[in-house]
């Protein structure tokens, strides 16, 4: 009996290793955070973001993090928001193939820059994707780009119906990690109690 719940922790062991490649957890700004003064046309570059990634945004007080369509994005208004948060630690799943726009709602700071344009490609990959460019993370500051360079595929209403309530859809479904978590305090149990 111990031996099968050995077994079983090892196999939950090494699915909790392979499990975090499987999607790529992305803090906007890196260590900066969700702040005014980020180039985050320059942030983007060298990342490849996948449906299944997640956006992390961890900001103080007085900001918002604002998904918006392309023609509030670019106007800088939050007068039509799809989602909004202002907790201060924001995690956007991203669940549809496209290219998504997010804004500080607080009056100027999307004009000054707190602004960010992710596209979003189908599909996943094993590994994340490494920059192109000399091995590092794509993260240094250079002069910055034009607030709105990138192009993208426009935004269409059933986009919007399907992001509406992230957190309603993501309430109902158990995370791998929990459920892994979970498995291996079960095999841990079976090994204390029942061997």
């Amino acid at each position: 009996m111990a031996g099968a719940g050995l077994l079983m922790l090892g196999a939950t062991v090494l699915l909790q290793l392979v499990l975090p490649s499987l999607a790529t957890v992305y803090t906007v700004g890196d260590t900066g955070g969700w702040v005014m003064g980020t180039d985050y046309t320059t942030w983007t570059s060298g990342k490849t973001f996948l449906v299944g990634d997640s956006l992390v945004f961890n900001y103080g007080g007085g900001h918002t993090v604002d998904e918006v369509s392309k023609s509030d994005y670019d106007a800088c208004t939050a007068a039509n928001v799809i989602s909004t948060d202002s907790s201060g630690a924001t995690t956007i799943p991203l669940k549809t193939a496209a290219t998504h726009y997010f804004i500080c709602g607080a009056a100027g700071h999307c004009s000054s820059g707190m602004k960010l344009a992710v596209s979003v490609k189908a599909g996943s990959s094993p590994t994340a994707t490494p920059p192109t460019s000399g091995g590092s993370p794509a993260t240094t500051t250079t002069t910055p780009s034009p607030p709105s360079t990138t192009t993208a595929t426009p935004t269409t209403p059933t986009t919007t119906a399907t992001t509406v309530t992230p957190k309603s859809s993501s309430e109902n479904i158990v995370s791998p990690v929990v459920a892994l978590v979970m498995a291996s305090l079960v095999c841990l149990y079976e090994l204390a109690f029942l061997s």
